[in-house]
């Protein structure tokens, strides 16, 4: 049985799982894209060090993947391989919430951080390094390090609240977690994602690039960097910026 498996194709054995529902099928499968969850493990391995490790990731990874298998319908959602890479996204943001990753004191961290670099950027003429801010802080550079990824963590959530279609995730949303019951919930989303539509557009073209390099192509801060020629700091306060601005015109 395996053998003939491993003949099929992935999308001829999702078919196969949507008409048999076999655990043999959904094994496969599972064993095959698991590759995705590994990648993405390490990819957000600065968002969830030191509160969780990468197997645990991984486990919980898995989980999701067989979710994701009995979930998956391609006539509503994208391949399988970017359904399935949003789902994990989405895991790790949610156990992290769960887990309590943001400091209390976070805010205020941060609004020192980005005092210290507005201040730095009008003395210097040029945006600062990690290490300079890290300096008129009097902390450590792998602390402003870590100020500045748990920012964009947040950043990540707050728009993943938004443009999320998870039916796992969009109690966040609205008071109900029964989203069956909420007549306005198709409403309210269509119009969330026009008003976060039209405050993209009003982004400069870099803040845009930044914005649909890293939501919709899902390209690292390292890999825009590379694109883009910059350092990866500088792709950093790009983004930070865009946030800030969408992030303003939602709460508007």
């Amino acid at each position: 049985m395996l053998k003939h498996l491993e003949a099929k194709t992935n999308e001829e054995l999702l078919a196969m799982y949507r008409e048999t529902r076999s655990t043999e099928v959904r094994q496969e499968l599972t064993m095959r894209y698991l590759y995705i969850v590994k990648a993405i493990a390490v990819q957000m391995r600065g968002v969830y060090e030191g509160t969780m490790e990468i197997e645990d990731i991984i486990n919980e990874g898995v989980i999701a993947i067989i979710k994701g298998i009995d979930r998956y319908d391609p006539a509503m959602d994208n391949k399988f391989e970017t359904f399935i890479s949003r789902r994990i996204r989405g895991m790790i943001i949610d156990l992290m919430r769960k887990n309590d990753w943001m400091p209390r004191d976070y805010r205020r961290q941060y609004k020192a951080l980005e005092n210290a670099r507005q201040q730095l950027t009008e003395a210097l003429g040029r945006q600062p390094t990690y290490a300079e801010i890290a300096g008129q802080m009097g902390i450590e550079e792998k602390k402003c390090r870590k100020i500045e990824q748990i920012s964009t963590m947040a950043n990540v959530l707050s728009l993943d609240m938004v443009m999320s279609g998870d039916e796992d995730r969009q109690s966040v949303q609205l008071p109900s977690n029964d989203i069956s019951t909420q007549p306005e919930h198709s409403f309210l989303q269509g119009e969330q994602l026009e008003l976060l539509a039209h405050a993209v557009e009003g982004l400069k073209e870099k803040e845009k690039l930044v914005i649909s390099l890293y939501y919709v192509e899902e390209l690292n801060m390292g890999q825009i960097a590379q694109v883009l020629q910059v350092s990866e700091p500088r792709i950093s306060q790009i983004h930070s910026a865009a946030i800030r601005k969408l992030r303003a015109a939602m709460e508007q």
